[in-house]
């Protein structure tokens, strides 16, 4: 699970934005904010950097939820 889609409200930054600084679709770019495919560690580690924030706010810890 990641928080793309909570991080991304947060900065008041629209997925679209995002798609075209990473160079991929909406269509991916929704896919990773909604959590229907996790996207590479690569990818992950890009969207850190341009959305200037720790990989690790990205990711939700799956053992917290429990």
């Amino acid at each position: 699970m990641n928080r793309i889609k909570e991080v991304l409200q947060e900065r008041g930054i629209k997925q679209t934005w995002l798609a075209e600084k990473l160079g991929k679709s909406f269509k991916i770019v929704n896919s990773y904010a909604c959590n229907r495919i996790q996207p590479p560690l690569e990818t992950l580690y890009q969207i850190a950097e341009i959305l200037q924030v720790s990989v690790k706010d990205l990711i939700v810890d799956n053992k917290e939820e429990k």
